[in-house]
């Protein structure tokens, strides 16, 4: 069956082969691509969907996140496109994780925009406690020592996840690896008006909190989210796997604003002690980084495992993408928990003094980095180092690449590389995504099992380069020189081969299909991917 993605649609469902909805009259085929299958999850602000892409052998299925912005108006309008495109750059970034899904492409169709992102099978940590009981104190410490690594990489990327909660776990079916979803695409709002904020210059657009109700601490709900922020969440997502309550459920001290959690939990007093530092209210006093906490959580005990408590079965939430809403600031804080209302009296005091606070304390005396709201995800600066904590220097040379990789380092993601001359040099197995390396000149590199995914290689001199079974999904190739390149086993699949050279390349086994190919420059010398000569277009 065929989806109709119009909200207005009363009779959504056609037949497979059918090109324009039987009701509505709206085109079904996203692109001339896409197939939607079934709608995953609904908000006031889009809508997820299950889809199928037909431009691929075996029409994959994907997860497609459509943003509808509440408004047309022109300005609106580019500030939302403004904000979707740093949205799908930063996910582009961090999505070759294992544990987080992979960013597949971006579009903007009928003034709405869409983000195409790899399907994870399986079950929300949330519908897991519902089915099959509460979790103990090993099987949390089990779950933080798995999810917390995959945090700690999203902030070395300098990224704040601002929505981490059960709902947006995944238990992955195939492998039974816990997969981090949902980067809050479709959770934003897009306002028309300008907010006053004290003459601190930030719109509607920077001037909204994104999270979930009871999940966020105090400094995000005041939008001043920092790494910490997501600690606070992994906390209150704890407490849900031992209890089973929502933190709305459990209730909040009317003093302080925090959670009461501890009698409701039978945990031995060292994980107790843990608990309540990521809980703190006041982010000074909470762990500052998912390696800290990752630290002290190796330095516990180890206790016995306990048997899950069942709980009364009730309506499990549909997909991993459907879940409670996500909280958007609103002039009524009536409904707000002890935490939301503190937040709200940071704001009120920030637009009247035109200072930043966080957790009741000025900005400046926590010494703490600048945080920069792009697009619908919290980044922060670069800490210059990458994820093994080495050094990346503000602009690279070619020596320094090259003496880089000989001293055993292999990790280049993200790097700005464009323009240097790397002739003949070796980077086998080494690590690229996302990089720049516009106009770099790589004739005759050793790039085999290299990780090129999403990365800037447009007017790039790749000729007589070894890229076999270079990973290069995703990645511009526009315009770049690959003529007598090795491509034997390479991975091209989403890739951008417009113009490219490809004469006399050999394309053995490669993953590219015809479309992508007739996009670029072939030749009778081209090894097409069934080793065949090819023919020039």
């Amino acid at each position: 069956m065929s989806y109709c993605i119009n909200p207005a649609c009363p009779q959504p469902q056609n037949p497979n082969k059918v090109v324009k909805c039987q009701t509505c009259g709206s085109e079904l085929l996203l692109l001339d691509r896409y197939q939607i299958i079934q709608p995953l999850g609904k908000g006031g602000f889009g809508a997820t969907f299950l889809s199928k892409d037909l431009s691929l052998p075996g029409d994959p299925i994907c997860v497609i996140k459509e943003l509808r912005p509440s408004t047309t108006t022109p300005g609106v309008l580019d500030m939302a496109r403004q904000l979707f495109e740093r949205e799908a750059e930063t996910l582009g970034k961090i999505g070759h994780h294992p544990q987080i899904p992979r960013l597949l492409g971006y579009f903007e169709w009928n003034k709405h925009f869409y983000l195409v992102q790899e399907y994870v099978s399986g079950s929300t940590l949330k519908q897991e406690v519902k089915k099959q009981g509460l979790f103990a104190e090993a099987q949390v410490t089990k779950f933080l020592t798995e999810i917390l690594p995959v945090v700690d990489y999203i902030h070395t990327q300098g990224v704040i996840h601002r929505d981490i909660k059960p709902a947006n776990i995944i238990r992955r079916s195939q492998d039974g690896h816990l997969v981090l979803i949902d980067f809050g695409a479709v959770k934003d709002q897009v306002k028309q008006t300008t907010m006053a904020t004290g003459g601190t210059g930030e719109t509607a657009f920077t001037n909204i909190s994104i999270g979930t109700s009871g999940f966020a601490p105090p400094e995000q709900m005041a939008l001043r989210p920092v790494y910490a922020s997501d600690i606070y969440a992994l906390g209150v997502t704890c407490i849900f796997l031992l209890t089973g309550k929502s933190p709305s459920s459990l209730g909040y001290d009317q003093i302080n604003g925090e959670i009461l959690w501890r009698s409701q939990v039978e945990v031995s007093d060292r994980f107790g002690e843990l608990l309540e530092k990521m809980l703190e209210v006041s982010v000074r006093h909470r762990f500052q980084s998912a390696g800290e906490l990752l630290k002290a959580l190796n330095e516990k005990k180890e206790v016995p495992e306990q048997k899950q408590i069942p709980i009364p079965e009730s309506d499990s939430v549909k997909t991993q993408f459907k879940d409670e809403p996500t909280v958007f600031e609103e002039e009524n804080v009536s409904w707000m928990s002890p935490s939301s209302k503190i937040a709200q009296k940071i704001r009120e005091r920030n637009t009247r003094l035109g200072q930043s606070y966080v957790g009741g304390s000025k900005r400046n005396s926590l010494k703490m980095k600048q945080d920069v709201t792009q697009g619908y995800l919290t980044t922060v600066s670069p800490n210059q180092k990458n994820a093994t904590g080495v050094k990346t220097p503000a602009k690279w040379t070619a020596g320094m690449l090259r003496s880089a990789y000989v001293k055993g380092r292999r990790d280049f993601g993200d790097c700005n590389l464009s323009r240097l001359n790397l002739r003949k040099s070796k980077f086998s197995g080494a690590n690229f995504y996302g990089a720049n390396l516009h106009q770099t000149n790589l004739q005759g590199a050793n790039l085999s099992d290299a990780n090129l995914g999403h990365c800037n290689l447009t007017n790039t001199i790749l000729k007589d380069a070894n890229l076999t079974k270079a990973y290069l999904s995703t990645a511009s190739l526009e315009n770049s020189d690959l003529r007598d390149a090795d491509l034997t086993g390479a991975y091209l699949s989403g890739a951008n081969l417009r113009g490219t050279n490809l004469c006399g390349a050999n394309l053995t086994d490669a993953t590219v299909n015809d479309r992508q190919l007739e996009m670029a420059k072939t030749n009778w010398w081209t090894i097409m991917p069934n080793g065949k000569r090819g023919k020039g277009f």
